[in-house]
């Protein structure tokens, strides 16, 4: 059974990783979480009357505003209410984790996939490549990528995931180089088929399970990375709405208006450990 048959084609079987996340109460506590910040972040403007001071509309006359029935979460320096900061800003905040973990993804995923199907130079190449790119701290790296290429959503994705490609390369790379000499790959070759065509129809759905496992784990971690850039001021700008970006601003005002650093943290505190928790659970059901 191929990992991609484990996760999808078998879900309803009773050893299929889906059926024991529905047995596992963290993994179903932790996914709700997840599924809760991403709805509303999707359907902010819904959600609240205010949409508009979400988007970055000041609102003088309330400025400073304590949470209240009116403002549940308060209003910050400019008057804007906070509750639908926070919605808005979980838009970028949740974007940024999911972008930088899929660009991480594409990236490391081929390289390490190549190097471990084709060995020699190649592979010697590409890992001492990744070795020296695993030398440097990935947020000091994250953020000196960053100041040299401006402040901005894109930007901050980018260099983020330029320091996280290399943690798949190698999980893919361990991954192909214990398949490599399967007798179904063996067979492959005797038939014929080229290289790319094991690659991607014999090797990767074979080696996917892992990536997976370490995606889900590292979605809470980048969430949390992209909120640091944003709060250093390396990350999305204001007006545009992102919970460490209200940190960053909230703090100033801090402990006085507390509310303005409160509930942009405890955004970023519960979409980190929700991923973190369901990660651990996949990881769990994976072995």
């Amino acid at each position: 059974m191929t990992i991609l048959a484990r996760w999808f084609g078998s879900r309803f079987a009773p050893d299929s990783i889906p059926a024991r996340l529905r047995h596992d109460p963290l993994a179903i506590f932790s996914f709700l979480v997840v599924l809760t910040l991403i709805l509303a972040a999707a359907f902010a403007p819904l959600l609240t009357s205010r949409a508009a001071e979400g988007l970055g509309e000041p609102n003088p006359v309330e400025k400073f505003a304590p949470p209240s029935a009116e403002h549940i979460f308060g209003a910050d320096h400019l008057g804007r209410d906070l509750y639908a900061r926070v919605l808005f800003g979980g838009r970028t905040s949740l974007a940024m984790g999911f972008l930088v973990v899929f660009v991480a993804v594409l990236i490391g995923t081929p390289l390490g996939a190549v190097a471990g199907y084709a060995g020699g130079w190649v592979d010697e190449i590409i890992m001492r490549v990744t070795d020296i790119a695993l030398a440097f701290p990935p947020l000091l790296l994250a953020i000196t990528i960053a100041a040299a290429l401006g402040p901005s959503f894109t930007n901050a994705a980018i260099a983020i995931a330029l320091t996280w490609w290399p943690w798949y390369t190698r999980i893919v790379r361990a991954q192909v180089v214990t398949l490599r000499e399967r007798p179904f790959v063996e067979s492959a070759r005797i038939m014929g088929v080229n290289g790319f065509t094991i690659i991607v129809r014999h090797l990767l759905p074979n080696a996917l399970s892992p990536v997976i496992v370490q995606a889900t784990l590292d979605l809470g971690s980048a969430i949390l990375t992209g909120a640091a850039l944003s709060f250093l001021g390396l990350g999305v700008q204001p007006p545009t709405p992102d919970w460490g970006q209200l940190v960053s601003t909230g703090r100033v005002y801090f402990p006085d208006r507390w509310w303005y650093v409160t509930f942009p943290g405890l955004a970023i505190f519960a979409a980190t450990l929700a991923f973190n928790l369901l990660g651990d659970s996949v990881q769990d059901a994976n072995t």
